[in-house]
This record gives C-alpha cells, sequence and structure tokens, in this order.
C-alpha cells in the first residue's frame, strides 16, 4: 500500500496525457484534475491532518519549479512589442499591483484573524501574482481580442517577479518581530534586492552572448540549446545564492535579461515547458492538494474562507478597475480583465520560500489562508474560463 499513492500519480499523468487535446477548451483544466487528484489521495489514502512544508524533499522540489517558472515567465516577455502595446498591462503591473497590495493589506489587517501588519502584507503580496495557465483557455481562445490575451499573458509573466521582492520585505520584517533582530534581517534582504538582480543581469546577459556566438558558428543542436537555456536558469540562482543575493529574483532577472539580448530567440525554452516543465508545475499541484490542502480545508475558518473571497473579487478587481479608469475600455472588459487574475503556482512557491526561509508570529494563519485562496481559484477561474470567454467574446461592447 506504501506505493499506491506513486501509482496514482503515474496514472493519473497518464491518463491526462491520453485526453489532454480533448481537455483543451473544456472546463477541466489540467490544475483542477492534479489537484482533484491529490485531495482524493490525500483524505482517503494518506490520511494526512498536516505536513511540514519546508520537509527537504518537497523545498527542493518546489525551489526548482519556482525558479523554473520565473526564469520561463520573464524569458516570454518580449519587451519590444510591449512597448507597441504597453497600455494595458503597464497599467495592471504599475498601477493594479501596488493598489492590490496596499488596499489589501489594510483589509486583511482589520479582520479579526490576529495576524500583524507585516503578515497581512505578506498574505496578500503572496497572493498578488496572477498564474494565466488556471484559466488557459482565456490566453489562448481566438474568441478573446488579442490585445486583452497579451495583457493577461504580460501581466502573469511579469507579477511574480515583481511581487518577489515585496513578499521577500514583508517576510523579513515579520521575522524580524520574532527574532528581535532588526538589523540582520533588514541587512539581509537589502542583500538579497540588489545582488540578486546584479547575478540575474550578469548570468542573462553574459549567457545571451555565449548563446548567439556558437549559435553563429553552428555549434549548437537544439536539444544542447535547451540545455544551456536550463543551466542559465539555475547558474543565475546558485550564484546568487553564493553571494548573498536572492536566486529567485536572480533567475527572474536573469530569464527577461536572456531572451531580450538573445537575436536567435528562444523558443527551446518553450518546447520544454510545455513538456518537460509540466511534469513539475503539475506534480506541484499534486503535492498541493495531497499534503497541504486537507489540513487548510479542515482548520479553515469563516474568515479564512473570507479574506480567500476578497482576494479573488475586491482585492483583484477594484484596483484593475481603478488602474483601467483613463483608458477607453469598456465595462465588460475591466470585469473580465479583473475577474481573471487566478491564484496560483506562485503563490504556493512563494509561500513554500518565505515558511522555509523565515519565522513568522503566526505561520500557520497565513499558510492556510493563500492554500485555501489557491484551491478556489484553481476551480473557480477553471470552471469560467471557457464560458466567460465565450460570454466575453459575443458582448458587442468595443473591447479594445
Amino acid at each position: 500500500m506504501e506505493h499506491l499513492p506513486i501509482i496514482v500519480v503515474f496514472v493519473l499523468f497518464l491518463g491526462f496525457a491520453v485526453v489532454s487535446r480533448k481537455m483543451e477548451g473544456s472546463i477541466i483544466t489540467a490544475p483542477m484534475l492534479f489537484t482533484g487528484a491529490g485531495l482524493l489521495v490525500g483524505v482517503f489514502l494518506l490520511g494526512m491532518t498536516g505536513f511540514e512544508i519546508n520537509n527537504e524533499f518537497l523545498h527542493l522540489l518546489f525551489e526548482a519549479t519556482l525558479v523554473l517558472v520565473l526564469f520561463s515567465d520573464a524569458a516570454r516577455i518580449d519587451l519590444n512589442k510591449l512597448k507597441e502595446n504597453y497600455t494595458i498591462p503597464v497599467r495592471l503591473l504599475i498601477y493594479g499591483l501596488p493598489l492590490t497590495i496596499i488596499f489589501g493589506t489594510g483589509i486583511v489587517y482589520s479582520l479579526p484573524i490576529g495576524l500583524t501588519i507585516c503578515e497581512a502584507g505578506l498574505v496578500v503580496a503572496i497572493l498578488a501574482p496572477t498564474d494565466a495557465a488556471l484559466g488557459q483557455v482565456v490566453v489562448s481562445s481566438k474568441s478573446v481580442p488579442e490585445r486583452i490575451r497579451r495583457a493577461l499573458s504580460v501581466e502573469s509573466g511579469l507579477n511574480d517577479g515583481m511581487a518577489l521582492p515585496v513578499v521577500l520585505v514583508f517576510a523579513s520584517i515579520a521575522s524580524a518581530l520574532v527574532t528581535n533582530d532588526d538589523v540582520q534581517w533588514l541587512q539581509f534582504a537589502l542583500l538579497q534586492l540588489i545582488l540578486g538582480p546584479l547575478s540575474g543581469i550578469a548570468v542573462g546577459f553574459l549567457g545571451a552572448q555565449l548563446l548567439d556566438f556558437a549559435d553563429d558558428k553552428n555549434w549548437m543542436s537544439e536539444t544542447g540549446q535547451g540545455i544551456a537555456a536550463l543551466v542559465l536558469a539555475g547558474l543565475s540562482f546558485v550564484l546568487a545564492e553564493t553571494i548573498q543575493g536572492n536566486g529567485f529574483i536572480a533567475a527572474f532577472v536573469a530569464g527577461l535579461v536572456f531572451a531580450n539580448k538573445l537575436k536567435h530567440g528562444c523558443h527551446y525554452l518553450f518546447e520544454f515547458i510545455e513538456t518537460e516543465g509540466q511534469l513539475l508545475t503539475q506534480s506541484t499541484f499534486f503535492v498541493f492538494g495531497a499534503l497541504f490542502l486537507p489540513h487548510a480545508l479542515a482548520v479553515a475558518t469563516p474568515y479564512y474562507w473570507l479574506v480567500s473571497i476578497l482576494s479573488l473579487t475586491v482585492l483583484r478587481m477594484l484596483p484593475v478597475w481603478i488602474a483601467l479608469s483613463r483608458l477607453r475600455l469598456d465595462s465588460s472588459t475591466k470585469l473580465f480583465l479583473g475577474w481573471f487574475g487566478p491564484r496560483g503556482l506562485a503563490s504556493i512557491l512563494f509561500l513554500s520560500l518565505v515558511i522555509g526561509e523565515t519565522k513568522l508570529p503566526h505561520p500557520e494563519v497565513v499558510t492556510n489562508i493563500v492554500f485555501i485562496t489557491v484551491f478556489m481559484s484553481i476551480f473557480l477561474h477553471g470552471v469560467s474560463a471557457a464560458p466567460l470567454s465565450k460570454l466575453y467574446s459575443g458582448d458587442s461592447g468595443e473591447k479594445i
């Protein structure tokens, strides 16, 4: 029986591969499938009532996945194309994201759940990044105007890297209040925020130069190119950690610099993400459902559910509406962009990073709120993606 959960995982991946084309455009998404299966395994096979998120093996899995996600998300962003159609995503990132964190921190702190103001800010910052994969239909459907699809994709690709420094700052300050060592934690945070980006810039730029040189000489195969890109992601992380910078920020910056300095493009990296990368991503959702979600659901209070509902609605949709208020967009477009800000992989991985590296006054409250919010988002955004995309595309209002 001890191998039964592993057998379930393998069968699940096989079944997903077999029906993957059938699932495209349906209301059943891969994150829903793997999270739901994980939850069933956790409840009926493992009987879990709680599990340490900083377990060594899981921590390694989450770290590897986060490095890959940050690097590849940043590498997808073409800054030249972004300049041509920058208005919506830039306003979502420059105005919407900070408003979500500021507004959300005040609301969460005001609720009687016992969090300090830094922990309230931490919860909101962890839940701020969006995950376009949870509503893949929205960003892939041709019926949704290209400008709107691009805006959601760019926002999802950049907001995890932009939110990460805020997460680190809130976590460092909250942890300093527990350890009574304000100076040490502030110095640590400062080094992380400075040396991490510098490492990423160096690795991304030099890596692009090296691959362009090798490509010009026709030295590299496509397989070699993919391996090189993944090595650069890992190298940026390790280099930053070695000099006391933040490896995750370094991976994000390295991906952004690498992709935009590379003359020959990096489609081989995206091909990896669509195959091998899916194994890491969906495995994370399965682990989330099996090991962490049962306990979070068991101990959830009404206020935890309230924070989760607010996070997915008011705390996302109101800042988006304000951020886009000066643009000539109709109400349906603003509501569509506001609703499709799903919380997923980045939030799970950010939480694992924070819990593993810092000491919070109320770690269980923070953990359970994040888990419940991600759980709700996986299913609510997954189920609504296809029908709302069709409804939105059929609206006669001006979309762009």
